[in-house]
């Protein structure tokens, strides 16, 4: 049996209100160290997409989620310094004036689609943004 190398999975929250607000938190570590990017992470072994989205947007937020659509699966090779890593991207909603920062999240955010172009985001979170506001308005 050949043995090939296998990218990350990970999983992105667009969390949204209805006048599309929506959620960032500033990361807490590298890479991208103090950009802002949306709520998410790696997906565990033996757990869904689905519910690490869940999960993540917990541990990151402190908001409990309910996962509306999904968006899109971004997976160019180096969309991560850390390597391969494809994502999973979810609108959802949540109750945003519960939100504070947790877990890798040193800071949380709530931000407009006016200022996307002002904001520092790490990773190809911008496209991934867009995307999720197109599919939200929709």
């Amino acid at each position: 049996m050949a043995y090939h190398k296998i990218p990350s999975l990970t999983a992105d929250i667009f969390i949204f209100d209805e006048d599309f607000n929506f959620i960032l938190i500033k990361r807490k570590n590298d890479p991208y160290k103090d950009y802002w990017a949306l709520p998410g992470g790696f997906v565990e072994y033996g757990e869904s997409v689905e519910n690490a989205a869940i999960r993540e947007a917990k541990e990151e937020t402190s908001i409990d989620v309910e996962l509306i659509d999904l968006v899109n699966v971004y997976s160019k090779p180096d969309r991560d310094p850390r390597g391969h890593t494809v994502t999973v991207a979810y609108t959802a909603k949540g109750d945003l004036s519960n939100g504070k920062a947790d877990d890798d999240a040193k800071d949380i955010g709530i931000f407009n689609v006016s200022e996307l172009d002002e904001i520092p985001l790490a990773f190809d979170h911008a496209e991934i943004i867009r995307d999720c506001l197109d599919k939200a308005k929709k």
